[in-house]
Formats: C-alpha cells, structure tokens, sequence
C-alpha cells in the first residue's frame, strides 16, 4: 500500500475513466496527486472523496493544449505538494472517427492539440521539477493505435504514434539526471472515450462492444484498472531500470 509513498503526481485527464483509475490507485498506494482536466465537477468531487479519505489530493481545471495554463497548473502543483516526482500524461480525444480523405483541418489540428502538444506541454513544463527533485518518471499514455494501424481515426492514430516515438527521444534525453519517460499502450479499455467512439461508428451500442471485446485475445475489453496498475508500476521504484518502453497491455490484440 505505500508504492508512491513520499512522491507527488499529476495526472491529466485525471477525472474520468483511465485517468480516474490512476488518481485513485496512486493515491492508495501513498501518492500526492494533482488532478488536471476539463471537467470540473468531477474532478473536484475525486479530489474531495481522497481528502475525505485522509490522502492528499487537489483539482485544477486546464486543458493540456494550453500550454500558458497548463505551466501555471504544474507549478501550482509543485507549490502545493512541495515538488513533483511523477507525471502521467492521460489526457487525450479519440477524434473525428472519419478517413483521411474525410478530415477536416480543424478536426485534425484539435486531435494533435490536446494528444501531441498536450504532452509535450506537460513534460516540458514538469522537467524542471523532476530535475528539482533528482530524478523521477513521466508515464506517457499512448494507444495500440500508435503501434499498429486498426482503421478510420486517422487523427488519433498519427496522435499516438507521436507519443510513442516522442516518449522514446525523451528517455534518450533525460536518462543522465535520472528522469525516466515510458509509454503506455493500451487495448480497448471500457471508459466514456470508448464508448463515445463506438456509439459514433454503430447504431447498436452492446454489439459495437462486444465485437471490439472479441478483437482481443482474451475475449473481452480490458478495465480502467488494469492501465492504473501498469501506470503505479512505471511510477514506482520498483521500475528503477526502466526507461524507453512500450508498455503493452491489450489483452492479446498486437500479438497476432
């Protein structure tokens, strides 16, 4: 129950789905975690239930594709904690579920904004508080659509290919002051992002997920968990030696 025990943590997107799970389980496991995202109620309402709890929590409302707020937001963090350690770069949108040839330019720009930029914005802006504290981890949360092609979205998937090769560069980087940058490369995993997309793309939302749950080895969608618990592993000591990877977990789905 004390993995982050004595460490600091943001995550963005943190009010909902994947984000949510990572708040929590860090939080449990000791963390002091900083909750970044657009929606307010319920990022207030996570950071009042783990202060009702006895953790250490607090919401700031930004959106990552701000790079003036989101700067502000993470020294505030810092501030309020008495440093950072950790950063999990959640926050993203699915996007136009449309074809290439499809997209519009604003569509296409709004993806990157907040997927690309919004991780880039909060890794810049958080290094000089790693480097602060001699060392810590950015946990990057990229797709199985950054590592394989699966069709349509074409925004998300560019997005997420970025991010993989990105969190690759600035593991390179910062590896000499301790700074450890991995990614993280879920499957299907049942949150509102996923769901909006299937209620976009089919007129039947339980035959929509259970033909994506079948995609998958295992024979279904994976959970909000089982991201967070790869996320408080990357975020712990006991990945001391672990920088530049791809952190699968897809239920089988890039095996083939």
């Amino acid at each position: 129950m004390n993995r982050l025990a004595g460490k600091a943590a943001i995550v963005t997107g943190g009010a909902a789905g994947i984000g949510r799970a990572c708040v929590l389980r860090m939080a449990e496991e000791g963390a002091k975690v900083a909750i970044f995202d657009v929606l307010e109620v319920e990022g207030s309402a996570l950071a009042d239930e783990l202060v009702a709890k006895a953790g250490q929590a607090a919401f700031w409302k930004v959106d990552v594709a701000d790079e003036g707020a989101l700067k502000s937001a993470i020294d505030a963090a810092a501030a309020r904690f008495g440093g950072l350690n950790i950063i999990v770069n959640n926050a993203g949108i699915s996007g136009s579920p449309k074809p290439t040839d499809q997209v519009t330019e604003a569509e296409w720009d709004r993806v990157q904004a907040v997927n690309v930029k919004g991780v880039f914005f909060g890794t810049k802006h958080t290094i000089p508080h790693l480097r602060a504290a001699k060392g810590g981890a950015i946990i990057n949360l990229s797709s199985i659509a950054g590592l394989i092609g699966i069709g349509g979205i074409a925004p998300y998937h560019a997005s997420k290919g970025a991010v993989r090769l990105m969190t690759k560069n600035d593991a390179i980087t910062y590896a000499p002051e301790q700074i450890r940058v991995n990614s993280i490369h879920p499957g299907y995993i049942w949150t509102p992002m996923v769901e909006n997309h299937l209620r976009a793309t089919s007129d039947d939302l339980e035959a929509a997920k259970s033909a994506a749950g079948s995609l998958h080895p295992i024979g279904h969608m994976g959970e909000p968990d089982d991201i967070a618990w790869a996320v408080v592993y990357l975020a712990s000591d006991e990945a001391r030696f672990v920088t530049g990877a791809k952190l699968v977990v897809d239920g089988g789905y890039t095996a083939r």
